[in-house]
């Protein structure tokens, strides 16, 4: 199976779009041996993809049928050149890396735009003949649709201690930032972490703490929950020369 061999998780659909198989998207294999023994038990006409973490993709879904034009005319422009599939009924799929924290939505963005993401899947329609657009292209997901679609942070109070000022203070407020982005909820990491080393670097000019020790500190909790080191690297090298120049 050429999708599986991709990296693709897929499995058998039938041709109202439901799955052949008894769980769904949870049988959903990547690799070309068990997606071919996959189809071969449960035979059907159409290929279904997991979304999400275990593909590597989210779809922004468009439905004319259900209003979708009026959306895609207002917005085309900003939206960034990436894979897209025609579907049976008309609409397009649009194709995006994943993002952790983009899950399955319905009429959030508009009416007739749906996502799927974490815990979703799609048709695969070039397989049954429609249509691709920008077939080599695979685009993030642009931050003004992220706005919407990702889960607002949650920021829990921390308790107060009493401390010295000065650098016993900026030891207590690196700790308590190090625990946040630790435990950060998924969908809230990379904005905690922005947060959290922003905060920081208010330290720095005083000399209470360098900027060196920010980074390690900030970096290695970003790991413990999960960020990737590529943004981490951008996301913390950001906040600590932003936090320096704050007004």
């Amino acid at each position: 199976m050429e999708l599986a061999a991709l990296g693709y998780r897929v499995f058998p659909c039938l041709l109202n779009k439901a799955p052949a198989c008894p769980r769904g998207f949870k049988d959903a294999v990547a690799d070309p041996d068990a997606a071919s023994q996959l189809f071969r038990q449960y035979p059907s006409e159409l290929i279904g993809v997991a979304t999400g973490s275990g593909s590597g993709i989210d779809v922004l879904d468009l439905d004319p049928d259900n209003g979708s034009d009026a959306w895609l005319e207002q917005h085309r422009h900003r939206l960034p050149a990436t894979r897209t599939h025609r579907t049976r009924s008309g609409g397009l799929h649009l194709l995006f890396l994943h993002r952790e924290g983009v899950r399955n939505t319905a009429g959030r963005i508009a009416s007739g735009v749906d996502t799927r993401g974490q815990g979703g899947y799609i048709v695969w329609w070039p397989a049954a003949g429609l249509a691709v657009s920008h077939p080599e292209d695979l685009a993030q997901w642009p931050g003004w649709l992220l706005e919407t679609l990702l889960p607002k942070p949650v920021v829990r109070p921390v308790p107060v201690e009493t401390v010295v000022s000065g650098a016993g203070y900026a030891a207590a407020a690196l700790q308590r930032a190090e625990a946040l982005v630790k435990n950060a909820p998924e969908g809230t990491r990379h904005d905690q972490l922005n947060y959290q080393t922003w905060s920081l670097a208010r330290f720095i000019p005083k000399g209470e703490l360098s900027a060196g020790e920010i980074i390690s500190v900030m970096t290695s909790a970003a790991r413990h929950a999960g960020l990737d080191d590529k943004e981490i690297i951008r996301t913390v090298a950001q906040a600590v020369e932003a936090g320096q120049v704050r007004t």
